[in-house]
């Protein structure tokens, strides 16, 4: 069965993906019986469009170069949108790997809303549209009735709405706990085991790569709360946005705090959560003091982690997965099998 794929982001998510795909040609069409083809790959000057599919390895190489899609011998169009290309026949499916952007959602969002209303399945990785819009664009791939896959957005190749989704059908979800952000889990574990003070812990998960130039994102939780949202949304149907999330990041957890809860046997982690109460869903983003014995206490460095509370299995934990541009395009991949 051939697959046509509108990329929408070339930056490392995106790479990564069109290199699994190449890497995992053979497998998907043994496996699975599938031939996925890049239709067209976007980025912010234009585009590289093939009907038929593009030379994935050529495209790569070209990038390596330093190259732009839009100046891919033969195949290269200057100005060409992700909304021109999923306007056209021969495309199924968006991958969208654009940055996230929380302010407006774009350019992911405008992406989003062309592969739906011109119906096209979308697997995306941009969590922006998703915490934005996301019951608009679920009504809408329902009207269309074509699949809205979210997971690379919700701790890349973490299998959090898997667990939630699939392995717990059929059980009431009573409550859901994340470690859902790498770069806040390692500072707080060299704090922990280390006493290493906040300023320098993160300096050293700068100079690692572990967290950004600008951590503030990691740091002040709301990437965790864009993650927890997006669970609480798909998992408990909730209807929250944003504004309905309580948020406090680790900026302010002191050494005090840290010998505070090691004394009581505890250890302190960022966890976002999502639980029942009275028929209402609530959700918020902490830092929380874990007793030793809680399935997140020894989740360590960039480690993530997702434990599920339900009515008839009790607790279900799942962690690891890699926190990286490949663990990422993984996820996309897993999602599109799905399909």
């Amino acid at each position: 069965m051939d697959v046509r794929i509108v990329v929408c982001g070339l930056g490392r998510v995106g790479k990564a993906f069109v290199n699994l795909l190449i890497q995992k040609e053979k497998d998907l069409q043994n496996r699975y019986g599938l031939s996925l083809k890049v239709v067209a790959a976007v980025d912010i000057g234009g585009a590289a469009v093939s009907p038929s599919g593009l030379p994935l390895k050529d495209l790569m190489a070209h990038l390596e170069k330093g190259g732009q899609v839009e100046t891919l011998p033969g195949f290269g169009k200057k100005g060409y949108s992700g909304a021109e290309a999923l306007s056209a026949a021969f495309a199924d499916l968006l991958v969208e790997t654009t940055p996230t952007n929380i302010k407006d959602g774009e350019p992911g969002l405008t992406h989003l809303l062309a592969a739906l209303k011109n119906k096209k399945h979308v697997v995306t990785a941009a969590k922006g549209p998703l915490v934005l819009r996301y019951g608009d664009l679920k009504a809408l791939a329902e009207k269309a009735q074509v699949k809205l896959m979210i997971s690379a957005a919700t701790a890349a190749a973490l299998p959090t709405l898997d667990v939630g989704l699939s392995c717990l059908a059929g059980t009431e979800v009573i409550s859901a706990e994340g470690i859902l952000n790498g770069t806040t889990n390692y500072i707080l574990t060299r704090m922990h085991e280390e006493g290493t003070l906040y300023a320098d812990a993160l300096a050293e998960a700068q100079r690692m790569g572990v967290a950004e130039p600008d951590p503030s994102l990691d740091v002040e939780g709301r990437d965790t709360g864009n993650k927890i949202l997006l669970i609480a949304n798909e998992v408990f149907q909730a209807g929250l946005s944003l504004k309905d999330i309580s948020v406090t990041g680790i900026t302010r957890v002191t050494p005090e705090e840290i010998q505070q809860a090691k004394k009581q046997g505890k250890v302190i982690k960022l966890i976002g959560k999502v639980e029942k109460r009275d028929g209402k869903v609530f959700a918020a983003v902490a830092p929380i003091p874990l007793p030793a014995d809680h399935p997140l206490a020894s989740v360590r460095g960039t480690e993530k982690a997702m434990s599920y509370l339900t009515d008839t299995m009790d607790r279900v934990t799942v962690s690891g997965g890699k926190s990286n541009p490949v663990g990422a395009a993984a996820a996309l991949l897993k999602d599109i099998i799905r399909i």
